[in-house]
């Protein structure tokens, strides 16, 4: 597939943000990605329309009951055959900060036996608890199978800024053993919360800014399909997003985040 033949839908419901950043992000490597409300899907398209499907960050209907929670359930009451199809056949979801709450909602993730009519996991009040906005750093766990880090060695540390709530995941604690190695099994393991030199967080804050089981910040299905991360890699896109541009006496023209979004494109271009 050609890359200017890449069709991408940011999805936008109330309370979502950052979508146009996404959408920015997209073109700024010459694909095609627009923001479509969900209710123009229902009404007049279909999400098999499209290559990829995005799920911004935000606060997606006040995020009243749990993060993600109500949109989670609209979309599979509204949407779910085309959902359920657009995953069979293979085509790439990414769920960025809130849009990660809801793949976890809708089973998406971490989908051991694919997708779940229950979730499997959970994203839970940040610990400590309270907003937070900051930067941190992450450490590349996959060994190629996500198709959206596979530009990405194993190892890398990578830069990116983090905004939100409800950001801690979590398994059921009589299975986290048996689910943390299904993870590692199944290689969906993709990013863990570390130290600006790469020692991992061990659960302390700040480098684990939520209290996050295991300094998990991302993880993807067991085809490597769908991706859903807490950290804002389109707030991390440009040069200029970095929150230490004015001391660095060397800058690259992007930032890490980027390499997200080439890693998921370039998936596409040699499929």
């Amino acid at each position: 597939m050609k890359r200017g033949e890449i069709r991408v839908c940011v999805l936008r419901v109330g309370g979502t943000n950052c979508d146009a950043e996404t959408r920015r992000s997209f073109e700024a490597l010459g694909v095609r990605a627009e923001v479509v409300h969900v209710n123009e899907i229902v009404k007049k398209r279909s999400l098999l329309e499209y290559d990829v499907l995005v799920f911004p960050g935000g606060f997606s209907y006040g995020d009243y009951v749990r993060a993600g929670a109500i949109w989670a359930k609209w979309i599979l009451a509204k949407l779910g055959k085309e959902l359920k199809a657009f995953v069979d056949e293979g085509r790439l979801i990414l769920g960025i900060c809130n849009g990660f709450q809801v793949l976890v909602e809708t089973g998406l993730l971490p989908g051991f036996e694919g997708m779940s009519p229950i979730p499997e996991a959970g994203l839970a009040t940040n610990f400590p608890p309270g907003y937070n906005c900051r930067w941190i750093s992450l450490k590349h766990e996959n060994n190629g199978k996500c198709v959206f880090t596979q530009k990405i060695p194993k190892g890398k540390v990578l830069h990116v800024p983090v905004a939100h709530s409800e950001g801690r995941f979590l398994f059921p604690k009589e299975k986290e053993k048996q689910y943390l190695e299904k993870l590692r099994e199944n290689n969906q393991l993709v990013f863990r919360y570390c130290s600006r030199d790469g020692e991992y967080a061990e659960g302390k804050f700040p480098s684990n800014p939520n209290g996050s089981f295991h300094d998990i910040a991302g993880i993807c299905n067991t085809e490597g399909t769908v991706f859903g991360l807490m950290p804002h890699p389109e707030r991390a896109f440009y040069w200029w997003q970095q929150a230490d541009w004015t001391r660095r006496e060397k800058l690259s023209e992007h930032g890490d985040g980027k390499l997200i979004f080439e890693s998921l494109i370039g998936h596409l271009e040699t499929a």
